[in-house]
């Protein structure tokens, strides 16, 4: 298979998935493409696209940006590709295939990228309309319209894919159950431990879960559409549609059907350059079966096999592909779930490194070998240390830190950095090394990951080991005196602590202004809401006037939180957790008028969800009039402030939790900040608000206050620490007052008071000298702005109730009731409403406000014509 420039051979590619694109730009990559004629045949009716975040076509992402298919790709290389004509015959002896369309192609080489095919366990009733399987568009599609009048949902099939079709579900707004054969959910993945856990948290988001137990049937009704599923044990779940996802199978039926030799398990054998056991034939990714014996099923192996061929067809010299680490590292329902190495530690000798916190929802092990080399390990719920762990696991050494601080939460260790070494695979799915990152950036000039990517192909798989790409790029360059980029993105220089200087000593009132003072380009979804934070905690007006609006993200933009179905959450504020019976009542009558869900929280509040955009305007309005504002869950800004009862009714109380709390939380309500703050009064050192696990906690004492900043109960948990103690109520408040303002001014964007405390330089000790004792000389600029910040506090609800313009941004339609647009007047004409304004051909227009406006129309009768 070398190269030859004397006439041009005919290169067949069967597939065009992930693996099958990755194998077309790793081939044209080289010179020796150009003597070849390139022909792909294709069953799907599109391009190749990313298959593993099938899940974002249910979150508004179309095909379109799911396609890996550069535009101008195939044009430029001269493919031929063929879509929805896939083949149906080899003959290996004419050197020829046969497709579907009755095209014969002969071939010179055959590369087979056939993929996989979704296991269906043979139950009866599988093949009932309301069953479907979840692996392309066409099924994504399928499923997502039958969702829309389906109730219940069940997912045949507890790993990756299953967990995918079941979120999937549940923002679809289905009642949803998933059932898994194994004992757990991802047995492959994770063991009991993390099974556990992962399973609690999937359970946590109303998601029913069955481990232990199989599909033995699918009940139909006399219209022969799907009822239900019956259980192994007998049991029968309600659904209106099942969605199997119970693993899959190598696509390997055209390598049987033509003699090629396929693995017991199926995969047709290849050897480490990809070739069959015919010369001509080569086949990659899922539908093959590689040198160890193993079918991969992930992207990774695939890439690296696809580029093995490409190297063969090209006639270079390689080491082929042997194996391939299959580490994963995904979110599953929103939680966070990885495995890397051996994680069930089946080597001998192998110890586990434990740590658990099932109340968090965080699981940690680590697979230690017997000489201290670390093996595998298992995430769940935070999986930060991945980025890290993997390498480390890749690499085989013995670790140079110990094991027990690469579980334990921060603040638990004071071990020191961890190290990786050259020869660590960073990037798996190309199989890059950091010591191959580090000589693209010393020997290739790379000075950003996006030069790294380009001088490696590393992060251009999944993407997953950008961070640690970042951290060993920016490594690099210091150690060379090279000052690097720690600008907050490609469009400011700046750090989010520096444009918060800019802006408050300039005065700066837009966000345009500050991008053509001191930014280039238009703007991103890093630098615009963290802007439009900046401008918020200085006081610069409603966050939905002019243009800052259009800087919020999902949840500012609408001054709610957007749920998983689409729908959103409606939180007032409760200071102190204190409600009046009153207020209880119109609580209780807007949840049940609404329909809406309600949760008595952690944080002493009460959440309604369920609302539409239309609604929530609607639902305001009657919390306002009964005396509640915007409780700000929805904002990176104080969300609560926790309470016990205090003294007032508890017999171990020292002082008046609860009096203070409301005062902590009206004085800093809205107040916005680079993440959410969260805060907590105890009454006496029995802890019962559990202060020490806040941004800013306060317990009482027999003297005063004792104040603690820095402590994070989420993922990753950590104490706060003492910053002051037996403080008066007057220096607590100022103290307090400092420390939140001392945050805002130089935390990074989307950092919480416990990681910008553990990096700040001089740590506690430089923040206590601060906020007391003025070391910096800015106390008054920090009382300044906390005053002005209380000076100017207005209720978010209340103001855009009060501004027709502000409010035009939550009506789904331009004549949505309550809402209606003057130019859009309906007439009645033959059965059908259409917008009156006769045209010159004497049809009936529409006057309305925009060109894409939607319009609401009701019924099977309803016609809305528009120029």
């Amino acid at each position: 298979m070398t190269s030859d420039h004397r006439a041009i051979r005919d290169l067949v590619l069967v597939g065009h998935g992930m693996v099958g694109q990755r194998f077309l730009e790793a081939f044209t990559e080289q010179p020796a493409a150009r003597s070849w004629r390139i022909t792909v045949l294709a069953e799907e009716p599109r391009p190749a696209y990313d298959r593993v975040h099938l899940s974002a076509l249910f979150d508004g992402s179309t095909a379109e940006d799911l396609s890996l298919c550069p535009p101008g790709f195939l044009a430029e290389h001269g493919i031929d590709l063929r879509l929805g004509d896939p083949v149906t015959a080899i003959d290996r002896a004419a050197r020829l295939v046969r497709t579907r369309s009755g095209t014969e192609l002969r071939y010179d080489t055959l590369v087979l990228a056939t993929g996989s095919v979704p296991f269906v366990p043979p139950v009866p009733g599988k093949d009932a309309p309301g069953c479907y399987v979840y692996r392309t568009i066409e099924d994504v599609n399928a499923i997502r319209a039958a969702a829309e009048t389906a109730g219940t949902g069940v997912v045949v099939g507890g790993g990756l894919l299953g967990l995918e079709a079941a979120g999937a579900l549940r923002a679809g707004g289905l009642t949803t159950h998933v059932v898994e054969f194994a004992p757990r959910l991802m047995a492959v993945q994770v063991d009991d431990g993390g099974g556990a856990v992962l399973r609690r948290k999937i359970e946590d988001l109303g998601v029913t879960v069955h481990t232990g137990v199989g599909a033995s049937g699918v009940v139909t009704g006399e219209d022969g559409k799907v009822t239900g599923l019956t259980l192994s044990d007998d049991r029968e779940l309600t659904a209106d549609l099942v969605v199997f996802s119970a693993g899959v199978r190598a696509r390997d039926q055209l390598a049987r059907d033509c003699g090629l030799p396929v693995g017991e398990r199926g995969g047709v054998v290849v050897d480490e350059h990809c070739r069959t056991a015919d010369p001509a034939i080569l086949a990659i990714g899922e539908c093959a079966q590689a040198t160890d014996g193993r079918v991969y099923g992930l992207v990774a192996p695939g890439y690296q096999m696809a580029e093995a061929a490409a190297r063969t067809l090209a006639g270079l010299d390689s080491e082929g592909f042997t194996g391939a680490d299959t580490s994963t590292k995904l979110k599953l329902l929103g939680v966070d779930v990885a495995s890397f190495g051996d994680p069930h530690g089946t080597a001998e000798g192998a110890l586990d490194v434990l740590y658990s916190d099932s109340r968090g929802g965080v699981y940690r092990k680590l697979v230690i070998g017997p000489d201290g080399a670390l093996l595998g390990g298992v995430l769940v719920g935070d999986t930060d240390a991945y980025d890290t762990l993997r390498p480390l696991a890749v690499a085989g050494k013995p670790l140079t830190v110990p094991a027990e601080q690469l579980v334990l939460p921060a603040g638990f260790t004071n071990a020191g950095p961890v190290s990786l070494p050259d020869d660590a695979v960073l990037c798996s799915c190309h199989n890059v090394t950091q010591g191959a990152v580090r000589a693209a950036v010393r020997e290739q000039g790379a000075d950003s990951v996006a030069a790294v990517k380009k001088c490696t192909r590393a992060g251009t798989g999944c993407g997953s080991c950008i961070k640690m790409l970042a951290t060993v790029v920016t490594e690099e360059l210091e150690a060379a005196g090279v000052s690097t980029d720690k600008g907050l993105c490609e469009h400011f220089a700046h750090t989010r602590a520096e444009l918060y200087e800019i802006v408050r000593v300039t005065g700066t009132a837009s966000f345009s202004d500050l991008l053509d003072r001191h930014g280039k380009g238009e703007g991103c979804e890093v630098c615009k809401p963290t802007v439009a934070s900046i401008l918020a905690s200085l006081g610069n007006g409603h966050i939905l006037d002019g243009e800052q609006g259009a800087l919020q993200d999902s949840n500012d933009h609408f001054l709610a939180n957007l749920q998983r179905n689409g729908s959103y959450s409606v939180v007032p504020r409760l200071p102190g957790g204190e409600i009046t019976p009153e207020g209880l009542i119109t609580i209780g009558e807007i949840a049940r008028d609404h329909g809406l869900y309600t949760k008595l929280t952690g944080g002493q509040r009460i959440d309604m969800f369920g609302a539409t955009v239309d609604e929530l305007p609607v639902i305001w309005r009657k919390l306002v009039e009964a005396g509640f504002e915007s409780g700000h869950a929805y904002g990176k800004s104080l969300r609560t402030v926790k309470s016990c009862v205090g003294e007032a009714w508890c017999r171990y109380g020292v002082q008046d939790s609860t009096t203070l709390a409301i005062e902590l939380e009206l004085r800093y309500r809205g107040l916005r900040a680079p993440h959410k703050l969260k805060s907590a009064v105890s009454g006496c050192a029995r802890e019962c608000a559990e202060a020490q696990s806040k941004d800013f906690g306060i317990i009482a004492t027999s003297a005063g206050w004792n104040l603690y900043v820095g402590g994070n109960g989420g993922m990753t948990p950590r104490h706060a620490d003492l910053l002051a103690a037996d403080l008066d109520r007057e220096t607590l408040i100022r103290t307090i007052d400092r420390f939140l303002m001392f945050y805002i001014r130089t935390a990074d964007r989307l950092e919480r008071t416990s990681v910008w405390l553990e990096r700040l330089e001089g740590g506690l000790d430089h923040l206590r000298a601060v906020v007391l004792d003025d070391s910096l000389g800015i106390a008054a600029e920090l009382d300044e702005l906390m005053a002005r910040h209380t000076g100017g506090y207005r209720d978010e609800w209340a103001e855009t109730l009060a501004d027709p313009d502000r409010l035009r941004r939550f009506s789904s339609f331009v004549n949505a009731p309550g809402t209606p647009d003057p130019a859009v007047t309906f007439v009645p004409e033959r059965g059908r409403i259409r917008p009156a304004r006769p045209s010159e051909d004497g049809h009936t227009l529409a006057a309305l406000t925009g060109p894409n406006a939607p319009v609401l129309v009701a019924g099977a009768q309803l016609e809305v014509l528009t120029p």
